[in-house]
């Protein structure tokens, strides 16, 4: 580069990113119509009978990053031999009963796209493919069920062929490894929670702050294993690490639980005039604070700052007796032992997270690790909605098909297949099909122009490529905009489709259009379908059903067993409010309101399985495991369906719990903290607490 142009990009630096953010969109356009053609060629070579299905293969997997490429490729592969496999056994069940196969298919179509809506990333693509492929299969070979096999095997030739040669251009040429942003990402979050932890050692912080932190936590966690579960698939070095990534997710959202419980008993502690307990917690709290403390070249550094951290938690407890000494009236002393555990879980968690993180830079991965899971939280009542939808979808493009006799009924029915399965888990289905209608419309539109005007003077593979090249990289780069979410890669399918690349190659302008009308009506019946049964993702509905499944895990911290409880109730709570929260406006009521739930679920959770855990190997007195088990019912009765009297009883229960259980025990710390948790002024159980003035009368 001149210097000419080095200082205008300086002087500039918009420009910078515009020819930053272009370049990379130009390579994503370029390998994408080198992979397309490639399939195409080779396709031709095999004398496979569609190359136009492997294009489109190749067009709907490719993305910037290879990892994702990947990813997508393994899950396709493993939808289209589940969906040729079920395809195959359709025809052999029923062939020459229609309204079965109509039926069976339906169904078949309907779990699938239900299933798909359960699961995140391309294992929900998986799903997908399952359906439409035996469709692919299948309806086809309506009319000639002898010739199902060999159409299955060349949909899955075909398909296997797009999918290998998109990774071979992906992985090989100028890769985007998914790897680079992983590492940043997990390194970005582990930079932000340090430092975060090391500015909030002066003791309270509003309720505001903490929500903002908790919900950039929570999204950190669930972006991290996001990128985890794809980046395995592109870098065996990342795979032989998944374990561990995993670990150093769960280690920071327990590590975060613990941070935001700690500063609830010091806010609570302060606002009940509470001062001398609550300063003597910051107090204790304050060495993390200076172990985090080191010079600004280390102070990211996980190696230099888990020793720092392991010699603060070695000194903490002599530093908690100390300042516990002055403490004489026994409720003082319960309210500074319950903060002082939390500070010494906290400071624990904290080292062990940062331990983790070292050992994944320094790449000593030596000893076993910890088998930890990342559960997702998931709404069947809105896939069953889904499975509705597209069950009577179907059945009605059949019913209609059927009775007409309509020749391009089944490219009609094959395109709603499609796009009822891809936009269910859309947050605006109608809107989406929209845009990928319009985009499709396009393609189809450029598609005429090719197959009518340009192919028929061309000869040769070359002349194909010059004649269909400029109309085709139109779709890969619109796929790059994101202001146009869904109109590139509706482009790309609807060229590619209508393409119809066969070996021998046909011109018949009357099957054609015929074939453009057929689709257009099945990908705009998909969009109809979601308007006559709307979808529930991030409806108003949805949202509540989510609020009480995020209510929900603190009755599974109270009634599941235990072994993995602990990471499956981290992961499954941040999960689910990672979705509502992605449907709600930020600083909204409802997203401050969803927010301060999931504060009260994941204080109030950890500490009920921390309880149990303390129950399962304690040995306390009969009364006092009874009560602290009527007591732990109680909680979990309360978050299941919350009002003023559960509350009531919940609050009883603990604090009979806390009379009956022996000063000094484990126990009593647990259900203290819940009891703070219950009679939290901030969190939503106040709205069922009793007034002051109630409270006085009784």
């Amino acid at each position: 580069m001149s210097a000419t142009t080095t200082a205008k990009l300086t002087r500039w630096p918009w420009l910078g990113a515009f020819l930053a953010e272009e370049s990379r969109a130009w390579l994503f356009v370029a390998k994408s119509l080198l992979a397309m053609y490639a399939t195409a060629w080779l396709a031709m070579w095999l004398k496979l009978e569609q190359p136009s299905t492997a294009m489109i293969t190749v067009a709907v997997v490719m993305h910037p990053h290879s990892g994702m490429v990947l990813a997508k490729s393994f899950y396709r592969a493993l939808g289209t031999l589940a969906g040729s496999l079920f395809g195959l056994a359709l025809i052999a069940l029923f062939p020459q009963q229609r309204e079965l196969f109509f039926l069976t298919l339906s169904a078949w179509l309907a779990l699938c796209a239900g299933g798909a809506t359960l699961y995140r990333n391309f294992m929900a693509y998986g799903f997908v493919l399952a359906g439409y492929t035996a469709a692919i299969v299948a309806l086809p070979a309506i009319g000639n069920p002898l010739e199902v096999f060999d159409s299955a095997v060349m949909r899955v030739s075909e398909v296997l062929l797009g999918i290998l040669v998109a990774a071979v251009f992906s992985d090989l040429l100028l890769p985007q490894r998914l790897r680079v942003v992983l590492r940043q990402s997990a390194r970005t979050q582990f930079a932000r929670f340090i430092d975060f932890v090391r500015e909030s050692t002066g003791g309270v912080l509003p309720r505001a702050r903490m929500e903002q932190a908790h919900l950039e936590f929570v999204r950190a966690a669930v972006h991290l294993e996001d990128l985890r579960a794809s980046v395995i698939f592109e870098d065996p070095e990342v795979r032989t690490r998944s374990a561990r990534m995993r670990l150093l997710n769960q280690r920071h959202m327990a590590a975060a639980t613990s941070f935001q419980s700690l500063h609830h008993l010091i806010n609570r502690l302060q606002r009940r005039g509470r001062d001398a307990v609550a300063q003597a917690l910051i107090a204790l709290y304050r060495p993390i604070g200076q172990a985090l403390a080191v010079p600004s070249a280390k102070q990211h550094d996980p190696g230099v700052l888990t020793g720092r951290l392991r010699a603060c938690v070695d000194t903490l407890p002599a530093h908690a007796a100390a300042l516990r000494e002055p403490f004489g009236e026994p409720a003082a002393r319960l309210e500074f032992d319950t903060g002082a555990a939390l500070v010494l879980r906290f400071a624990d968690e904290l080292a062990d997270f940062t331990a983790a993180e070292a050992s994944l830079r320094t790449g000593k991965l030596r000893g076993s690790v910890e088998r930890v899971h990342f559960r997702r939280g998931n709404d069947l009542a809105g896939a069953a909605v889904t499975v509705l939808r597209t069950f009577l979808t179907m059945i009605v493009l059949a019913a209609f098909w059927l009775a007409s006799g309509w020749a391009f009924g089944g490219s009609a029915m094959l395109l709603a297949t499609i796009f009822a399965g891809l936009l269910a888990a859309s947050p605006n289905p109608v809107a989406a099909a929209t845009r990928t209608l319009y985009g499709y419309a396009g393609g189809m539109a450029a598609g005429f122009v090719a197959v009518f005007f340009l192919l028929p003077g061309s000869d040769g593979f070359a002349m194909l490529v010059c004649a269909t090249a400029g109309l085709l990289l139109i779709g890969p780069y619109l796929a790059t905009r994101d202001t146009l979410p869904g109109v590139g890669a509706g482009y790309t399918l609807g060229f590619v489709y209508i393409l119809a690349l066969k070996n021998p190659m046909v011109y018949d302008p009357t099957h054609f259009l015929n074939d453009v009308i057929a689709q257009l009506l099945g990908l705009g019946l998909s969009g109809v379908a979601f308007m006559v049964l709307p979808g529930v993702t991030g409806t108003q509905w949805q949202r509540r059903r989510q609020l009480r499944l995020l209510r929900g895990q603190v009755t599974l911290a109270a009634t599941a067993p235990l072994e993995g409880l602990a990471w499956r109730f981290e992961s499954v709570s941040r999960d689910l409010l990672q979705q509502v929260v992605a449907h709600t406006r930020p600083d909204s009521d409802e997203s401050r309101h969803l927010l301060a739930w999931s504060l009260a679920v994941q204080e109030s959770g950890r500490a009920v399985i921390e309880l149990r855990q303390d129950l399962s190997v304690g040995d306390l007195p009969a009364g006092a495991r009874t009560a602290a088990t009527r007591a732990l019912d109680a909680v979990a009765a309360l978050y299941r369906a919350p009002d003023a009297a559960r509350w009531q009883a919940a609050d009883a229960a603990v604090l009979d719990a806390i009379h009956a259980t022996p000063r000094g025990a484990s126990v009593r710390r647990h259900l203290y903290q819940l009891r703070g948790a219950l009679r939290d002024e901030e969190s939503p159980l106040a709205a069922y607490m009793p007034s002051p003035e109630v409270a006085h009368a009784a």
